[in-house]
């Protein structure tokens, strides 16, 4: 009888969802919510309504990876719901950002699917292999457009006058 209630009560431990990070989980949330909070002064720090406008703030500016975090604890204007008090409040008690996240995906697991995309070796990849994505999303992340491209040697050509100013060759 103690042996059934023994391996009942283990099996009832052993099959309960665990959300302790891994390393490289969350890493999305991890840097943004880092980042965050960075960006945060003292007095701002303790407020949790001052904490919650700041990050709707810093929402506006977010982009990729970022804005859709956001979207997610409702810091986004479009966001549909918000949970932004669970940020909020760990922050103003000064809880390091991974274990922020950590709570943060027991509310919405998907918090933690998000990934940062791959960084590319402008250096040393052909740019006439990439995709046409890859080349638009240079092209974003370095904040500039491609008027009038219509083909994907539109784009490579684009990247190619403006490459000197973001990327740095090493000799």
């Amino acid at each position: 009888m103690y042996r059934l209630i023994l391996i009942t009560s283990l099996l009832a431990l052993l099959s309960k969802p665990t959300y302790a990070l891994k390393n490289g989980d969350c890493e999305v949330c991890v840097k943004t919510v880092e980042h965050f909070a960075a960006s945060l002064d003292e007095t701002t720090k303790t407020d949790t309504k001052k904490i919650e406008d700041e990050f709707k703030k810093f929402c506006k500016t977010a982009k990729n990876k970022e804005q859709r975090f956001c979207y997610y604890l409702g810091g986004s204007e479009e966001s549909a719901t918000g949970i932004l008090n669970e940020l909020s409040k760990p922050l103003s008690w000064s809880m390091p950002a991974d274990k922020i996240c950590e709570k943060l995906k027991k509310k919405d697991a998907q918090i933690c699917d998000l990934r940062f995309d791959k960084e590319i070796d402008l250096n040393a990849v052909d740019l006439k292999k990439l995709k046409v994505k890859d080349l638009k999303k240079i092209l974003s992340d370095w904040n500039e457009d491609c008027e009038g491209c219509l083909e994907k040697t539109d784009y490579i050509k684009r990247i190619e006058a403006l490459k000197h100013k973001y990327v740095k060759s090493e000799l």
